[in-house]
């Protein structure tokens, strides 16, 4: 299909050298382009028949789309701006606006209420405006705004988790449920309310009161194998083996892809190396094996399976790139982080400890020292991806192809306190993840020698493996690791100062080996 669409895009793109398209085919070429990434080819397309068409909205929204995919939300404002002007009662350009402008770091508040005007019921415009109004620093308007919504829409599953995930971010703890709780009381029949509030006790750690909730939704809405899942994945983390053995077999059937990684998570923590290996093989061999890479790791490892040579390339994807000659002053960076951080707790369902993360896409943001370090970024991460040991197409990480330009499918910023720290975890959401050292705190002798180290291949203490790690990395302002996105990774604590970093996740490629040059 993506050969097809690639096909279909390439023969466009020569057809407009030759004659130039109309706007309906131009409007095709944008749509194909920005499902298959291809946004650069497409854009001199659609900005010159935009030109010969100004007067039609849906090329410079289709512009603004396409700019915003290769994160140039500085040249994709512009355009909706543009859009805008010509149908200022279109809900979807008014929103596309508010959106981008959130995005790149701008006030967004009277885009997002002119938005809302327009589509007083868009659940996408009432979250924007509410993580708009936290970007600001004014997190509890933004809870405000929520709960006086949601009194409205007690049935808005979206705007209850959103609004849990904000209040605890605020340090409102417990607290944080108790919207959802009385919307809950007045609408106790409805399943996926009760999915709603379990999926959030559960990232939040609260794992009797997620029981709890379990046994209660039973009596009131019957079984379901979403209980049965969940209480089994509970039951497995708060170490009751033989009733999540139980509870798992009932939830055998489920189609959920979180079966198979709480299955193996379940054999490792009661030493079942033999039955976590016989899943993992299962997986690899059905190419479902995405996310149970960093567990494969694991049991290779305790195993002495040579595989693990071939997972991990012997350590050799772990590198450490000194940036500090490239980067924007580290200080005036670290200030400009700083102000970012407006949340008070970490995130309920993230690995920092005793610290807060950014919301949002940071390299989304057009502050010029931003999109100075994105660059580096890019510039730094597309090295490392050439240099790649050679092509493996069962490979998690170098099957990817060679060729695309970067894409992050998350970045942020971490700000540790004394004490801080990161649990160690992993990245399903990339290929490729970071540190890059911004502010460190001072050295302290009287400190634990790799305090506020970064360490390599120790298991989330969660599965209760003893398995040390096998690289500790030394931070140092204005240095860059990557590393595979499916390794284990964390930090020891230190005692006091700041510890300030950008992390991003690299986005897996949508095409793979034919593209290797």
């Amino acid at each position: 299909m993506t050969g097809n669409a690639d096909a279909r895009i390439a023969q466009m793109v020569a057809a407009h050298s030759a004659s130039p398209l109309g706007v309906s085919a131009a409007i095709e070429l944008a749509a194909q382009a920005n499902e298959t990434e291809h946004e650069a080819l497409a854009l001199p397309v659609l900005t010159s028949v935009a030109a010969k068409n100004s007067g039609d909205f849906r090329l410079w929204q289709w512009i603004g789309l396409l700019q915003r995919g290769l994160d140039r939300r500085d040249l994709a404002i512009p355009a909706f701006e543009a859009a805008a002007r010509l149908a200022p009662r279109d809900a979807l350009v008014a929103h596309s606006l508010a959106r981008v402008m959130f995005e790149a770091g701008l006030p967004a508040l009277d885009q997002f209420d002119r938005a809302l005007s327009l589509a007083p019921q868009d659940s996408h415009v009432m979250l924007g405006r509410a993580a708009a109004r936290f970007a600001l620093g004014d997190g509890d308007g933004a809870l405000d705004d929520l709960d006086a919504q949601l009194q409205q829409r007690p049935d808005w599953l979206e705007g209850h988790r959103d609004r849990i995930h904000l209040g605890w971010m605020l340090g409102h703890g417990d607290s944080a449920f108790d919207t959802f709780k009385r919307a809950l009381q007045a609408d106790t029949y409805r399943l996926a309310m009760w999915q709603t509030g379990i999926v959030a006790l559960i990232d939040a750690g609260r794992h009797q009161q997620a029981l709890g909730s379990i046994r209660n939704a039973r009596k009131l809405v019957g079984e379901t194998p979403f209980f049965d899942l969940h209480e089994a994945i509970i039951l497995s983390e708060l170490g009751q083996t033989e009733a999540a053995d139980r509870k798992f077999s009932a939830s055998g059937a489920s189609e959920d892809p979180l079966l198979g990684v709480h299955l193996v998570r379940h054999d490792l923590r009661n030493g079942r190396l033999d039955t976590a290996a016989t899943r993992l093989d299962g997986a690899i061999a059905r190419h479902e094996a995405s996310a149970l890479w960093p567990y494969a790791d694991i049991v290779w490892r305790l195993t002495g399976d040579d595989r693990q040579h071939w997972l991990d390339c012997d350590h050799q994807l772990i590198k450490v790139i000194d940036l500090a000659d490239d980067l924007p002053p580290l200080d005036r960076l670290a200030g400009l982080l700083r102000g970012l951080h407006t949340a008070r707790h970490e995130h309920l369902d993230q690995s920092v400890r005793g610290g807060t993360q950014t919301d949002g896409a940071l390299f989304s943001r057009i502050e010029p020292d931003i999109m100075a370090v994105r660059a580096v970024i890019a510039h730094a991460v597309a090295d490392y991806v050439r240099a790649l040991p050679q092509p493996d197409p069962t490979h998690p990480l170098l099957s990817i192809g060679r060729k695309q330009a970067t894409r992050f499918s998350g970045s942020w910023s971490v700000r540790l306190a004394g004490r801080g720290h990161h649990a160690n975890h992993v990245h399903p959401a990339g290929v490729i993840s970071s540190a890059l050292y911004v502010s460190l705190p001072p050295a302290d002798p009287q400190a634990d020698g790799r305090a506020g180290w970064l360490t390599m291949g120790e298991p989330q203490a969660e599965l209760g493996i003893s398995l040390s790690p096998f690289r500790h990395v030394e931070p140092k302002p204005g240095q860059l690791v990557l590393f595979p996105s499916y390794l284990w990774h964390g930090t020891v604590p230190f005692d006091s100062g700041e510890r300030l970093t950008i992390a991003f996740d690299v986005a897996r490629p949508r095409q793979r080996l034919s593209n290797i040059g």
